[in-house]
């Protein structure tokens, strides 16, 4: 669905509101359509979907199996649907390019530059977004300004021109890490059991690790590669 936003004043103003639960609600009033979260079950993931709950708003949640999710990725994820009682829609790469990319280029062909990094993030991660995108009017992230370069100008209200033109909500953008953990400890949240063990961003298992003490949120993630370059294609801007 290509939709013709017509961002009043009401909506602009999402961009001066720092309050996820404020961004949420007034946000989706000015979706005139079908709504999605995107989850990867992230500690901010959980968050929305604690906060959707709180509005009672009955908002649509993916997922994205890429094939190389952690296993405490998946604990988490039934963790969560049993909690809250939901549906995830669930996503999956295309077989056959997987296949083709494993048989020509091997298991790891994402380690060698950064365009074969991205080509295995296509197949794995963008192309099911945009399945799972397709019919929706807007879509929710977990993103946050903290995550690091990519994402420091983040807007909580953005037009996402790669799928086409349909409204990009991010709730979250204003937060810093204290603030999402004292939240998750007053409402008391279960989350993905890596992040006690050091992995403050999770994504694929052999693309993540661990931090060091004063890293930033993303540097567990594609380490091997500039700062600037630590987007999986999902979210590019």
């Amino acid at each position: 669905m290509n939709l013709a936003v017509d961002l009043t004043s009401q909506c602009e103003q999402l961009n001066e509101i720092t309050d996820p639960q404020e961004i949420l609600s007034k946000g989706l009033v000015c979706i005139e359509g079908p709504v999605a979260l995107a989850c990867s079950f992230s500690m901010e993931d959980i968050v929305l979907i604690d906060l959707l709950q709180q509005l009672r708003q009955k908002v649509r949640i993916f997922a994205i199996d890429t094939g190389r999710l952690n296993e405490e990725t998946l604990e988490i994820a039934e963790t969560i649907r049993l909690r809250y009682d939901i549906e995830i829609d669930w996503y999956f790469p295309c077989q056959a390019a997987v296949e083709k990319l494993e048989r020509e280029k091997g298991l790891f062909s994402f380690r060698d530059s950064l365009d074969n990094r991205q080509q295995c993030c296509h197949i794995r991660k963008v192309e099911p977004l945009k399945r799972a995108l397709k019919g929706c009017a807007g879509w929710i992230t977990g993103q946050r300004r903290e995550h690091g370069a990519t994402r420091n100008n983040l807007q909580a209200l953005e037009i996402d021109q790669l799928n086409g033109n349909i409204v990009k909500l991010n709730p979250l953008c204003h937060w810093d890490e204290s603030q999402l953990k004292d939240y998750i400890q007053q409402q008391r949240l279960p989350i993905n059991r890596l992040y006690q063990m050091g992995y403050p961003s999770i994504g694929c298992a052999p693309c993540t690790r661990a931090v060091q003490p004063g890293e930033d949120a993303r540097a567990g993630r594609w380490w091997w590669e500039h700062p600037d370059h630590k987007e999986c294609g999902l979210h590019k801007r």
